[in-house]
């Protein structure tokens, strides 16, 4: 009789390296070598103890008989870990440092990859993925998210995109078709807040870095740009500063005031529009429950979020979260055999049935929008392509220094204009790049 253990732990995964720049590579292993590779035995794993749990706990208890059925000797123990941030670091620190408290195989967030290779804390699979069966359904610029340095360190589980809420009775009542295009989403916000001077034409946040990335990376410009194995800030190039205008210019009197929006968060601007207090929100498709416990309720659609071209979609922000198989792994092949059972087809539709996650598998993705015409929007988006942070270590202390969100608040705020804040936010993503 095979047993499973279903622990809990209180502790999780780290965002970013700041957190762990004090961990000594305990995991690392000479170039060439690898940790055992037993073909039985216990394969430990950690798994993301979300709000919500037991449904993915159900999809991966099925999963975990399945893969113990075809594989004699082998029991498969799954812990949930928390998900705050200062417990990961504890937790994923502790792992770094000392191989044997290490999992064989670890669900981490797909912006932690730089600080844990880093760390000497994940194994390179991509010899072993290239036998993977799904490979070539995977979606290119998400599949992305777990190489660095042409290497690969994990297999993406899912994707969160963001795409434009739009409260439809207002719309209607304004004689607006949904925006197709950034000055149609300028024209929409001012004939809403006419109509209804209490209601904020959208919600958009001052410390909301990825509702407003998308607008920067629609103009052309970006973060920073990579030369060779270096990367270079391009926040204050002429195109990032287009990009950054027409972000901060929906700050104005007919969008989200700047005096109640430059502090907000993106889970604030959830809350404005699922509280009936916006008409436009770029929230991602998780936050289709807390909307829908709200007064905006059966009376909002989604669209994807529109470029300046006409017709075109700006590009989001492909977050997420990876399957890693740890450099100390006892269990080496297992780890990556059981990470791509929980990648399959099969469990990407059941994990998003269960917690709708988006697939990163493209056959999933075209299924569940054909199943929910909800998801269409962000699937289209995906579809349009994605775009990534930074894949270095400098990342996490750009973001663990608001770098981005200072910059959208002194601009909103009318501290400094667009050139300013950009060129001081450059010299600041210079200095971390520099620092790792």
């Amino acid at each position: 009789m095979r047993l499973i253990r279903w622990t809990a732990t209180a502790a999780a995964l780290t965002v970013g390296c700041i957190a762990l720049s004090a961990c000594s590579p305990g995991t690392a292993l000479p170039a060439g070598d690898k940790a055992a590779d037993d073909r039985t035995g216990t394969l430990q794993v950690w798994l993301y103890n979300e709000a919500g749990n037991a449904p993915k706990e159900a999809v991966v208890a099925k999963a975990v008989t399945e893969f113990q059925a075809s594989h004699q000797g082998v029991t498969v123990n799954v812990s949930y870990i928390d998900t705050d941030a200062a417990a990961r670091a504890a937790k994923m620190k502790g792992a770094f440092n000392d191989p044997s408290s290490a999992p064989d195989l670890v669900e981490f967030g797909n912006t932690d990859l730089p600080g844990y290779v880093a760390a000497g804390g994940l194994a390179e699979i991509g010899a072993e993925l290239d036998g993977w069966s799904s490979k070539g359904d995977l979606d290119p610029a998400i599949a992305k998210t777990a190489v660095l340095d042409g290497k690969t360190y994990g297999l993406p589980w899912w994707v969160g995109v963001r795409a434009l809420y739009y409260r439809t009775d207002l719309f209607t009542e304004a004689g607006l078709a949904a925006p197709a295009s950034y000055d149609e989403l300028v024209a929409a916000t001012k004939a809403v807040h006419a109509q209804h001077p209490d209601t904020f034409g959208i919600a958009v946040g001052g410390k909301y870095t990825f509702g407003a990335l998308p607008f920067v990376w629609d103009a052309g410009g970006d973060i920073a740009t990579k030369s060779g194995d270096k990367y270079t800030a391009a926040i204050a190039s002429a195109e990032s500063q287009a990009g950054v205008k027409r972000y901060t210019d929906l700050f104005g009197a007919d969008g989200c005031p700047a005096q109640q929006c430059a502090d907000l968060t993106g889970g604030k601007t959830v809350d404005l529009f699922a509280a009936g207090k916006a008409a436009m929100a770029i929230l991602p498709n998780s936050s289709r429950s807390k909307v829908d416990a709200g007064p905006a309720k059966g009376k909002y659609a989604v669209v994807p979020l529109p470029g300046s071209k006409a017709g075109s979609i700006a590009p989001a922000f492909a977050g997420g979260n990876n399957l890693g198989v740890m450099k100390a792994a006892k269990h080496r092949t297992l780890a990556v055999e059981f990470a791509e059972l929980l990648a399959g087809p099969a469990n990407q539709q059941a994990m998003y049935d269960a917690m709708g996650n988006l697939p990163t598998l493209k056959s999933v993705n075209t299924a569940v929008a054909a199943k929910d015409a909800f998801l269409k929007p962000f699937t289209d988006t995906i579809a349009a392509g994605t775009r990534f942070v930074p894949m270095d270590q400098g990342w996490a202390q750009i973001d663990a220094q608001a770098v981005v969100p200072t910059l959208l608040q002194q601009v909103v705020t009318g501290k400094a204009d667009v050139a300013k804040a950009s060129g001081d936010a450059a010299q600041q993503i210079n200095t971390a790049f520099a620092a790792h």
